[in-house]
């Protein structure tokens, strides 16, 4: 057997197959032939195919996409609804009262919906046609520097045929070293090799923490019947019920093709609930009346879930190094004040493509020289877009009708507020202890009433997510001490990973004698790391499994 680690030189390697890395990609191939030079370009992606682990909303405001592709349309990129008519609604327990008026970054005038799925896909087939060598299937595991110091250097692809104890199975292949001038990580949230850059190059030294949010959503196709698809509305968005006024999140629900709607349900989390679930807040949402009236006799087709970062300015990382830059969710670069990322993403990868070429041209590739990309990230409409939102996370984290009063502060100081920059923590560090002999929260009607095709619990829609594993692999989940999880955070907590995980990864059972053990579900993980930002102990540590594994969104 050949175990020698064949490495593969680039000029320039992307880490990651969203958006921001796709559309840096295609600009960066379209620079070096307007300039007539041959560049190298790879671009890897830990998913199946592109797009596979793709997932948002999404409203797609066209800035970024029209600078790209200009003919976009013409070209075949795939929109769900051209037009965006929105309608914000305040949610009771039992009805919802509609806002009469929306601060103008909640309108999307101009802007469409489409699936993220099927847009990066249509982008990852453009940057192919352009020359990137695209590789899906290869999940970076660790990152390379040159010898003795910190430049960043390339990537190493993770092993395949691994058994769970480490040995070497006959379908054993060595990861690839992947080397390259330039590196750009663009892993989306709570990137793993982006973990380890940051603590050992110091990344985010003098930042605000990153900060959270996780989503589940769900694509449903309408009965024809529907009255939906022919109103005047296309966009909903909620808030209030069923999270109340002092825990962050909201609802959303858009028109798609075909009779669709992408619905989803987004919980931030800093929440201080130990036993809140948001997939449970998922359903109640779908249950309340204004959703269930829309979606009544449909079905679910697919379900994902994942993490948005939702810090934004103050929590950026250094954006460029030796060798290497940051982009889009990696750099918080996501404006939650807009509900929307993917234009941010895409200019920050076309703008990191503008650096690479002028570091090309002078063959230089210093932190010094590639830095040019964070000034001009400094210049462009993102940093305008990012810093009159930059308190706005926080003050969506205020408690009752604090939150407006904060809000509308920052409305009209342009974004400052009463204090600038407001203080955030860890996520990890908001849940309140529970206090006396709780139990976890009992089954509620949503749990109760479940019918496996609109709505769902965790295993079927984990099934609809299309994800799957290399079963006999080591356990990507990392817990450094076990027997905290049994004592300590059961006691205190009730296992939170038990509820704030979407895919019902981690169980604590109870053995006979009365004794706890935590059992371990990789195979069910959605990569969203919801479990590494969460844990209020940083028990967790979320790592790539074999490339090819999780979820095959398609439609989401």
């Amino acid at each position: 057997m050949d175990e020698t680690r064949e490495a593969l030189e680039f000029d320039v390697l992307f880490v990651g197959g969203g958006p921001a890395n796709l559309a840096g990609a295609i600009h960066l191939m379209n620079l070096a032939r307007q300039a007539g030079r041959e560049i190298e370009v790879c671009l890897i992606e830990k998913a199946e195919t592109i797009g596979a682990h793709s997932l948002s909303g999404a409203i797609l405001d066209p800035v970024s996409l029209q600078e790209l592709v200009g003919d976009y349309r013409q070209k075949g990129c795939p929109i769900e609804e051209l037009q965006c008519r929105d309608e914000i609604y305040y949610l009771t327990p039992g009805g919802q009262f509609r806002l009469p008026y929306a601060p103008g970054y909640l309108h999307n005038s101009g802007c469409h919906i489409i699936s993220l799925s099927k847009f990066c896909t249509w982008l990852g087939e453009m940057a192919e046609e352009l020359g990137v060598n695209v590789f899906p299937g290869f999940a970076g595991t660790e990152v390379l520097y040159e010898p003795g110091g910190n430049r960043v250097v390339g990537v190493r692809t993770g092993d395949k045929g691994i058994d769970k104890d480490g040995s070497k199975r006959p379908n054993f292949e060595p990861g690839v070293d992947l080397m390259a001038k330039v590196t750009v990580f663009g892993e989306g949230p709570k990137g793993s090799l982006l973990r380890e850059v940051g603590k050992r190059l110091g990344l985010f030294e003098g930042k605000m923490p990153q900060i959270f949010e996780t989503a589940v959503k769900e694509v449903i196709e309408l009965p024809e019947s529907s009255s939906f698809h022919a109103a005047d509305v296309s966009v909903v968005h909620t808030f209030g019920y069923p999270l109340g006024l002092d825990t962050k999140g909201g609802g959303f629900l858009y028109r798609m093709k075909d009779h669709r709607v992408s619905l989803g349900y987004v919980v931030g989390l800093d929440y201080e609930q130990s036993l809140l679930e948001p997939y449970q807040a998922f359903l109640s949402f779908k249950k309340h009346p204004l959703i269930a009236n829309i979606i009544q006799g449909g079905k679910v087709l697919q379900q994902g879930a994942k993490t948005l970062p939702a810090g934004g300015y103050y929590t950026m990382p250094r954006l460029a190094v030796d060798g290497a830059l940051i982009v889009g969710d990696s750099a918080s670069m996501l404006n939650i004040q807009r509900l929307k990322g993917i234009h941010t993403a895409m200019k920050s990868g076309m703008l990191a493509a503008e650096a690479i070429m002028a570091a090309v041209g002078k063959e230089d590739y210093c932190a010094g020289t590639l830095g040019v990309y964070e000034k001009k990230v400094a210049d462009s409409w993102i940093h305008k877009e990012l810093y009159a939102a930059r308190n706005f996370s926080q003050a969506l984290s205020q408690k009752g009708l604090g939150k407006f009063i904060t809000l509308g502060a920052q409305y009209v100081t342009g974004g400052r507020g009463f204090t600038d920059p407001m203080q955030i923590r860890p996520d990890s560090d908001s849940l309140k202890k529970i206090s006396g002999s709780v139990a976890p929260a009992a089954q509620t009607s949503e749990t109760m009433d479940l019918d496996g095709k609109l709505y769902l619990d965790k295993l079927t829609g984990l099934y609809l997510s299309g994800t799957t594993h290399e079963e006999n692999q080591p356990c990507h989940l990392q817990i450094p001490d076990p027997q905290l999880c049994i004592t300590r955070c059961y006691e205190e907590y009730r296992n939170p990973c038990t509820r704030f995980c979407p895919a019902q990864v981690y169980e604590m059972e109870e053995e006979e004698g009365g004794g706890r053990r935590l059992k371990l579900n990789p195979s069910n993980c959605l990569h969203c790391k919801t479990c590494e930002i969460k844990d209020p102990y940083q028990n967790i540590i979320w790592t790539c499994p074999e490339g090819g594994g999780g979820p095959k969104y398609s439609i989401v």
